[in-house]
């Protein structure tokens, strides 16, 4: 089941009055923005997981066969390395489409390699979202990714260009590795 968060997120007002802010992106945002942005870079937020438990509906599957996608799990002395976006207010009627289906805006410090911190926007989407599917066994998450397809195009697209992203930044991500790697194993067998 999908949960539209659209006009939650417009609801809430933290970031509306900003000129500017900050935006991290921890899945297809890494390497498809797909919005106009000011400049990018990589950062770090603290406290985080990258987990491949929320469904989608919308994107990379469909109501009755959803796909996987990623979203962050809370985990003390974890770090999530993805990619930073300076961008305007004027983006968020996109991002607010595009991040629908069970996710809501939080506010993060972010790590920059040049050693500064700046607080910016993510989105999250948590287990007590309609769409939330939760852990399951790496084989089991591979096998639903590799079956999956939604508008967007077949899950397995987003799984592995997501773990290429993420070796280009040279990201420590355990998780996404294992799921890219079982995967791959999947196609290979077809």
């Amino acid at each position: 089941m999908s949960i539209d968060t659209t006009q939650a997120n417009h609801e809430d007002g933290r970031f509306a009055n900003h000129e500017e802010l900050w935006l991290f992106g921890y899945g297809s945002l890494i390497y498809k923005a797909g919005f106009d942005y000011i400049r990018r870079a990589p950062a770090t937020i603290h406290g985080w997981q990258r987990r491949f438990w929320q469904g989608s509906h919308d994107h990379r599957g469909t109501p009755d066969a959803p796909g996987r996608v990623a979203t962050l799990v809370e985990r003390p002395g974890a770090a999530c390395v993805g990619m930073a976006y300076r961008i305007t207010p004027a983006v968020f009627d996109h991002l607010d489409h595009r991040e629908k289906n069970g996710y809501l805006r939080f506010a993060t410090p972010m790590h920059f390699a040049d050693g500064h911190v700046e607080e910016g926007l993510v989105y999250i989407a948590t287990s007590d979202n309609a769409a939330w599917l939760g852990d399951a066994s790496v084989n089991a998450i591979a096998k639903q990714i590799q079956r999956s397809c939604g508008p967007s195009g077949p899950n397995r697209d987003y799984v592995l260009d997501l773990a290429e992203a993420l070796r280009a930044l040279n990201a420590d991500d355990s998780h996404v590795y294992a799921i890219a790697r079982r995967l791959q194993a999947l196609i290979d067998t077809e």
